[in-house]
């Protein structure tokens, strides 16, 4: 089983969140497991510990449907961080619009971050071979 020091979950919907913990535990070794409800609170994390030079999360989990900010915004707001590592950067959508796949493929374009997208339910062997650090 691998081992995983940092992963982030950024997802509002409490049982998605669950399920990916749950699956997580049976896929990969992590330290810590850290959980967001939407991206404002997210990004304000990552930026506060790019400024305090702490450990950023190998893997993080995106939700883009979620209130005060979407994944998309944390996003954006994500890849302009300078952050020289390259992160895991999974995108977890039950979004059948093609304008969000369109989307991803723009961002993925603009960053050294490994960006994918994944549609939800994710599943153990779908978890396993996307919990990876980039």
């Amino acid at each position: 089983m691998k081992t995983i020091n940092s992963i982030c979950i950024i997802d509002d919907d409490p049982i998605t969140v669950f399920g990916i913990r749950k699956i997580l535990e049976s896929v990969v070794r992590c330290n810590t497991i850290d959980t967001f409800a939407n991206g404002q609170l997210a990004i304000n994390e990552m930026k506060n510990r790019v400024a305090t030079v702490q450990p950023l999360p190998e893997v993080i989990f995106l939700d883009i449907n979620m209130p005060i900010m979407d994944g998309w915004q944390f996003l954006e707001e994500f890849i302009r961080l300078p952050i020289k590592k390259g992160i895991r950067v999974n995108i977890v959508t039950s979004s059948i619009d093609t304008a969000d796949y369109d989307r991803w493929i723009s961002y993925k374009s603009q960053t050294h971050h490994t960006i994918t997208y994944n549609n939800k339910p994710l599943r153990k062997e779908n978890l396993a071979e996307i919990t990876t650090a980039a």
